[in-house]
Parts: structure tokens; C-alpha cells; sequence
């Protein structure tokens, strides 16, 4: 998937314990988990999908952070400096300011008006965001993203000034309100919704790939892992769930389920 400003980039872990964190993960997504060859990145752990790519980041709390930080989604930007400056004007909040990665790029860390974070990464290479693939093979690549926020229309207003997001169409849910599709460029990665009408967390969330949904909760049962939500049947026959992890981090599954075309 080309670079687009606006598109993920990256996916990350911040969990008490990386490398349990990391086998929960490699048995419920098929990932391969390593350390990172690189000795300035300290022990981060990269995680592999099946093709080989690397898709997500795990790593420990920095000192005086909460233990257990959950997930988190880098957006990719090609000026991450006038992008925080946009971001301030429309009421945003920098957390982490521009901090180099060796190796990797710059990254940042805000929170939006609503209070969600966002993560900006200006990458080294400038070619491709390849962990986010919505290819229909692309198994153990985030494949879909969400943010439910208190105010949508004022997130995609955010967004759309930051990122050049628009809206594309939205799937009513009744008392619940709209699921509204965005889109980035050529692509559409995902959808807002209401936190306080869906009582959501107000967060951003990802969806993987799995071959079968199935089996992958099964396996996420099996390793400590809690179902919160699913499996639903969505537009086009996969289904969808959400997962916590043993810290009860949160993550969401999609995929075909084997019962439903026996």
C-alpha cells in the first residue's frame, strides 16, 4: 500500500510483560515474534505475520508510565512538524514531542480534541506502509481500523483537516448512531463511531486478519485470552470479534468462519 499521510503505519504493544504478551500473540495470530536486531531499539520485540513482513511492535512501559499501556496505531505523515503544528491549532495535545528511532523515523504522540491518543510516525523510508494490508490474503495484517470518539463529526473534521480524510458512506446502528466510513487517499482503512452511544471506550482499535475466526478465539481463550465481543457475521461474510489479551489489552479479529461455508 503506498505511503499516504493518514494511513497506519505501525502497530504497537506496551504490556507488563513483552515476551508473554508475544507468545499469547504468535499462537492467536500466527505471528513470528523476535527480538529487533537492532541494538539502539533495546529488546524491542518485533512480530512477523505469516508472510513475513513485519506488522506490530511489543515493548515494556517506559519508566513512570501506567504498566499496562494497551495498543496503539502510528499514523504515517510525510512532515510530522507541520503536521503537530495542524494538529495544536485544532486543539490537539502533544504527549511525547518529536523523538528520533534509529533506524525507523521520527515518531510523536498526542491526544486529539475528544481525548484519544494519536501516534504520527514520519518514517526513514518513504515507499510504503506495508503492516496495514487490506489485501484479501493478507493474513496477520491489521486489515481494518476504528475509533470510537465522543463527538465523531467533530473527529473527522479533525482528522480530515490533519490527514485529508473524508467521509465515505455510513452503516446506521439504530440507538447506537452511524458507523461511518472514512477514507485516506484511495483507501478506505476504516470507520468512526459514537463512544458515548455504543458505550465504547473512547480509543482507536485495530482488526487482524485471521484465517479462521474460530480458531483463532479458540486459541485466545485457550492462552488467558477473554471474547468480548463476537463473532458477527459483517458485510461480505467474514466475521468480526474483539479479544482482550491476559493484561486485557484489546485487539479485534476478522475473518472467514469454516462453519459458515460447510
Amino acid at each position: 500500500m503506498p505511503l499516504t499521510d493518514g494511513l497506519p503505519i505501525w502497530f504497537e504493544l506496551t504490556a507488563p510483560d513483552p515476551a508473554r504478551a508475544a507468545r499469547f500473540y504468535d499462537r492467536v495470530l500466527g505471528w513470528t515474534t523476535q527480538p529487533s536486531p537492532t541494538p539502539e531499539h533495546g529488546g524491542y520485540l518485533l512480530a512477523a505475520a505469516p508472510d513475513g513482513v513485519s506488522v506490530a511492535g511489543m515493548m515494556a512501559p517506559p519508566p513512570g508510565a501506567p504498566p499496562n499501556g494497551g495498543w496503539g496505531i502510528y499514523f504515517a505523515t510525510r512532515d510530522i512538524a507541520a503536521t503537530l503544528a495542524l494538529a495544536q491549532q485544532r486543539g490537539a495535545t502533544i504527549l511525547l514531542a518529536p523523538m528520533a528511532i534509529p533506524h525507523v523515523g521520527t515518531i510523536a504522540i498526542l491526544r486529539d480534541p475528544q481525548g484519544v491518543d494519536l501516534r504520527l510516525m514520519q518514517p526513514v523510508a518513504q515507499d510504503e506502509a506495508a503492516p496495514f494490508s487490506q489485501a484479501p490474503d493478507a493474513v496477520g495484517h491489521a486489515v481494518w481500523i476504528e475509533l470510537a470518539t465522543p463527538d465523531p463529526d467533530e473527529a473527522l473534521a479533525f482528522y480530515g483537516a490533519l490527514f485529508g480524510w473524508t467521509a465515505a458512506g455510513a452503516m446506521p446502528m439504530g440507538q447506537m448512531g452511524d458507523y461511518t466510513f472514512f477514507a485516506a487517499g484511495d483507501a478506505r482503512p476504516g470507520a468512526v463511531m459514537s463512544s458515548v452511544s455504543t458505550q465504547a471506550p473512547a480509543r482507536w482499535n485495530s482488526y487482524v486478519l485471521v484465517a479462521e475466526i474460530d480458531t483463532a478465539i479458540a486459541a485466545a481463550q485457550a492462552a488467558g485470552g477473554t471474547v468480548i465481543q463476537g463473532p458477527d457475521e459483517i458485510p461480505g461474510g467474514d466475521y468480526s470479534a474483539n479479544i482482550l489479551d491476559p493484561d486485557g489489552s484489546q485487539i479485534g479479529l476478522v475473518g472467514p468462519r469454516r462453519s459458515a461455508t460447510a
